[in-house]
């Protein structure tokens, strides 16, 4: 007890020496900077003749330049955030459209695989991309961002696409991250269509994989001053840098696995394999549908107000065209409104418009999204009868519409919003710019799928005859939520019997 009322009585004491040492170190470190910096001079003194040669300057126009940096900072970051939100997107829709057993499997790839593209993108991909060097492959910086900032490069690489000064004035920081999110959304679309079988670990490397073998390379020929860049190939927002690139991909993996037991009867027939939660998959749908307003218009990488207004009404009049004509295409075919063919008919036009948003009209946006709806319904229905099994539809949104869309800047873009972009291309087919964008178009898509497919089979190759990319059929049958993670996604609850 003494002790306690010694030390009680002791503290304002102590509390005095605490204050008047943090004073002292305060006041001696202040000291030391003064003795430490030069006095200042007054050019005057030192150089009279620099003060009648030197223009005044503006401080009215310096303000302005500085504000406008800090706006497109703001502007790149925050749609940047909105493409990292789609993230959840991805995973209820993945989730709802796949069974209950495999749920927590779904739910963990798609939350670990930005985590793994966001390591291997820093470390290396990043530099691979947007590093100077060849028209083929970045060389210079290429680790962990230690290269100089390589930005004006990177301006004149897009075709004139942005703005100047602001992507220039952009923090390196903001602009890794906004690539960075990208990089894991073409990642992303891997998940779904080997979803269901496929090894957690196999899909962790060869998420890995892609950011550092796949990604960056296409991306240095596109968005990093590569040859298709720099020879007018246009693809504004990723119809081919992320969903053709991620479609492709996928479309490796899909063949190697194999498809999921079940899937085909004894004689071939493909049969439907329901998914367990459609509730979760609209709600992930909704939120891609929102996150896509960050994709698209923050693809401007700064606050162009009439640009930005313009991709906003593009987007969403193409996801809104593509919703209605994939539902009414599949009451057609199928004989009743499909949920899962509108959600993907939706997500269809949002991938098919991406490329072509800055370029064309609303009302080349609705053709476009007409055509993206129709074009889904008939390519999950294609991939079912060549037994390349996608229990989510990957490859009928990301890659047969981002083939598509890239195409649509060839058929559909308008001079008057090239232009307004700094760039000089003559515009689409049916705008009078006749067949020379499109051909550029043409160029890149076979270029693109001609890397990524023997990229993808080299990757899942070395998985494959190593470590293996498919549980066993005993783990597949029990569900990959219990065989590879020891968990389930509804604890407590009796699940009904699922037929395969």
């Amino acid at each position: 007890m003494g002790t306690y009322i010694d030390w009680y009585r002791a503290r304002p004491a102590l509390v005095a020496l605490v204050i008047a040492v943090a004073m002292f170190t305060a006041f001696s470190a202040q000291f030391a900077w003064a003795q430490d910096t030069p006095a200042a001079t007054t050019p005057a003194a030192t150089e009279p003749a620099a003060a009648a040669t030197t223009p005044p300057t503006d401080p009215l126009a310096d303000a302005k330049t500085e504000i406008k940096v800090w706006a497109d900072t703001v502007w790149v970051l925050v749609t940047a955030m909105l493409v990292f939100f789609m993230n959840l997107g991805f995973a209820t829709v993945e989730s709802g459209m796949c069974r209950a057993k495999n749920c927590v499997n779904i739910l963990s790839k798609n939350f670990i695989v930005f985590a793994v593209t966001t390591l291997f993108f820093w470390m290396l991909g990043w530099g691979l991309m947007f590093g100077d060097g060849t028209p083929y492959l970045g060389q210079a910086g290429l680790w962990f961002l230690g290269g100089a900032d390589n930005s004006p490069a990177m301006l004149t690489a897009y075709s004139g696409d942005y703005d100047a000064i602001a992507w220039a004035g952009v923090p390196l920081d903001a602009k890794f991250f906004f690539q960075l999110v990208f990089a894991g959304t073409a990642a992303t679309i891997v998940s779904g269509a080997v979803a269901e079988r496929i090894k957690y670990l196999s899909f962790i490397i060869f998420s890995a994989m892609m950011a550092i073998f796949i990604y960056p390379v296409v991306g240095h020929w596109i968005w990093g001053g590569g040859w298709l860049g720099v020879g007018g190939f246009l693809d504004f927002a990723g119809s081919t840098q992320v969903h053709s690139i991620g479609g492709w991909a996928a479309l490796v993996g899909v063949y190697m696995l194999g498809p999921r037991i079940g899937k085909y009867s004894a004689t071939g027939k493909p049969q439907a394999i329901p998914g367990h939660n459609m509730t979760a998959a609209t709600i992930g749908c909704l939120i891609l549908w929102l996150g896509w307003f960050g994709f698209n218009p923050g693809s401007t990488m700064s606050v162009m107000p009439n640009e930005i207004a313009h991709i906003c009404v593009t987007t969403n009049t193409a996801a809104a065209v593509a919703t209605l004509t994939a539902t009414a295409t599949a009451w057609i075919l199928l004989g009743k409104p499909d949920i899962g063919m509108t959600l993907n008919g939706c997500l269809a036009g949002l991938v098919a418009i991406t490329a072509a948003c800055a370029y064309v009209s609303a009302t080349s946006a609705a053709i476009i999204g007409a055509v993206a709806g129709v074009l889904v319904v008939v390519s999950v229905m294609f991939f079912d009868r060549i037994k390349a099994d996608d229990p989510v539809g990957a490859t009928s949104v990301h890659l047969a519409n981002g083939v598509f869309g890239t195409l649509c800047v060839g058929l559909f873009a308008e001079p008057r919003y090239l232009s307004a972009l700094g760039l000089t291309s003559k515009g689409g087919l049916f705008f009078g710019g006749g067949t020379d964008q499109l051909m550029l178009q043409i160029k890149g898509i076979v270029a693109t799928a001609v890397y990524v497919i023997v990229a993808s089979i080299i990757c899942w190759g070395l998985l494959k005859y190593t470590i293996g990319i498919r549980v066993s059929p005993e783990e597949e049958m029990g569900g990959l939520d219990r065989g590879e993670h020891g968990n389930e996604a509804y604890h407590g609850f009796v699940m009904a019997t699922e037929s395969h």
